[in-house]
């Protein structure tokens, strides 16, 4: 008799545990009954005792139920932490209290439900570096580099970026070596977010180039940004802001300081799974005279040939309305090199 109410109670139990269950009501009337794990980027993690762990695109499910309460992320950045029940479909509802009717929800409102926690931020980055040498009826040196590091996190964004190069050459006749290429970079950016897409910046770069007579060239600015999209394929911003900006050329007395207007935007795009386009461009007209201003834009295409290792290429377009007497406004930088991820 006790053998019997014991085996009683435990088919009562298993059957109480199979009601009491998350449950999923597919749009063609099919019912999976189990535990919701989570769900990202518009997948749903099922594991049901008997089919195991799915994943299941929240398209084709009606409407699902919870047996207990779970972290359900919306778009609207709201998270609400209870009981969910089915509701009509295409919508789901969250369990009222006593009198309280239950409040629906569309599917497509969900951003996540249960997402595991966020990695913690770190800084990543890359270092690339090419070399050239050429020996016979022309004798050439030819060294670059180029170095980034950023670090996003919720609520800011920060990057550091250098790149240097210099190429000399030797002369048949005298056998002295001229210096024909010379010069580095270094900028850095601090973007801090109010909302998902506005936020504001303060960026400075600082630049020399021998062969320019540019003895060095400061640019401190700050404003205002979009992040029109961010992801891991794409992402683009604008900015407007205003700029200090200052000059030295080594073959002048005089320096140049003025105030100028900064606008310009930031892209990136992966093309294919290993090669990605990076451009970016920024403007300084001057306020006292918007025909004197700087112009100078990045554009490069990284292909990756390992996780860690790529190769890319640069270039580089500076216009200065007005450079160092005697010297061109353009100056078109190329940079090819061999690169590793970290």
């Amino acid at each position: 008799m006790r053998y019997r109410v014991l085996i009683q109670m435990l088919c009562l139990a298993g059957f109480a545990h199979s009601v009491y269950a998350d449950e999923i009501i597919f749009k063609n009337g099919d019912r999976l009954t189990g535990k919701i794990d989570h769900v990202l980027e518009g997948k749903l993690v099922f594991k049901s005792d008997v089919i195991g762990e799915v994943s299941i695109d929240i398209s084709k499910i009606q409407t699902f139920s919870t047996d207990d309460p779970v972290s359900v992320h919306l778009k609207d950045d709201n998270v609400l932490l209870q009981k969910i029940v089915s509701s009509d479909p295409g919508k789901f509802a969250i369990e009222g209290a006593g009198t309280v009717k239950a409040q629906e929800f569309e599917l497509t409102t969900i951003s996540s439900i249960n997402p595991p926690p966020k990695a913690e931020p770190k800084w990543t980055g890359n270092i690339s570096a090419g070399f050239t040498s050429t020996h016979g009826n022309t004798k050439t040196d030819n060294i670059s580099a180029s170095a980034n590091l950023s670090k996003r996190t919720e609520k800011d964004r920060t990057k550091l970026s250098a790149d240097y190069a210099k190429a000399r050459q030797k002369d048949p006749d005298t056998g002295e070596k001229n210096t024909t290429e010379d010069w580095w970079r270094s900028k850095a950016k601090y973007d801090y977010f109010f909302t998902k897409k506005v936020y504001g910046y303060l960026d400075g770069r600082y630049e020399k180039d021998a062969i320019a007579e540019l003895d060095r060239r400061v640019i401190v600015g700050s404003g205002g940004g979009y992040q029109w999209i961010e992801s891991e394929d794409m992402n683009f911003s604008t900015e407007a802001g205003f700029a200090s900006l200052y000059e030295k050329f080594g073959d002048q007395t005089d320096s140049n300081s003025e105030i100028s207007v900064q606008a310009g935007y930031n892209f990136d795009k992966r093309l294919m799974k290993n090669v990605k386009f990076i451009h970016e461009l920024t403007y300084y007209p001057s306020i006292e005279q918007f025909s004197d201003y700087l112009l100078t834009s990045t554009v490069e295409v990284r292909a990756n040939f390992t996780e860690t290792m790529f190769t890319n290429f640069k270039v580089i377009f500076d216009y200065d309305a007005t450079p160092a007497i005697g010297k061109s406004a353009t100056d078109v930088k190329y940079l090819w090199g061999i690169g590793y991820n970290f």
